[in-house]
């Protein structure tokens, strides 16, 4: 990434303007595709001819071609503009490593990578059984656990923290973020008696990474 005007510095400034781009860019290639979606769903491949070779009659053919262009156009400067981001993070991270006062690059670092990227999870629900307090805060099977209550990819070892968590924290609710669907859910988890076994009603397995 060039240097802004002047040759001055990156600050966090000329990040968030990026961000704040990056943002604009991402709603127009949303509303294309919702554009799509209104012409009888037609995605980005489906054909703009009938079985006889016809433009098709039921659909505004220069809309659709205008929002495939449109889309496309938009995805190339999404990924220039992420790549401006990353070179722009590096840079402000590194200065204020240099300053010994990182503190606002790193928690924009770590605001921007929740946007680029999904935290790691390290354990994923492969059971619920229904009516269970798991069933009932809305925990599903192949949910990817990111953080349960104070466990996290960094201090989770095997799954006697999740238990030790759990045990303290009976009728209590936990916060409880997942990966499902490819996207973050948050789920408030009340461990508590139940007609079954255990506090929870669920099984959790580790990822193995």
């Amino acid at each position: 990434m060039a240097e802004p005007a002047g040759g001055r510095p990156v600050t966090v400034s000329d990040v968030q303007q990026l961000v704040r781009r990056k943002d604009e860019i991402e709603a127009q290639i949303k509303a294309c595709y919702e554009l799509l979606e209104g012409q009888k769903g037609v995605g980005m491949h489906e054909p703009l001819v009938d079985a006889e070779g016809f433009p098709r009659a039921d659909i505004d053919l220069y809309q659709v071609r205008t929002a495939r262009h449109n889309i496309i156009c938009l995805q190339n400067d999404h990924k220039a503009l992420m790549k401006q981001v990353e070179e722009a993070l590096h840079k402000l991270h590194a200065r204020e490593k240099e300053k010994h006062a990182k503190d606002e690059a790193e928690a924009l670092v770590e605001a921007m990578s929740q946007q680029q990227s999904l935290p790691q999870a390290f354990a994923k629900v492969n059971a619920v059984t229904p009516g269970s307090p798991a069933s009932v805060s809305g925990l599903q099977v192949d949910d990817e656990i990111v953080e349960f209550g104070s466990v996290n990819v960094n201090n989770f070892q095997n799954l006697q923290n999740i238990a030790t968590v759990v045990q303290h924290s009976e009728g209590r609710p936990l916060s409880v973020t997942v990966i499902r669907g490819g996207r973050r859910v948050h789920v408030g988890l009340t461990p508590k008696r139940w007609a079954g076994k255990g506090l929870l009603g669920c099984n959790i397995i580790p990822l193995q990474r």
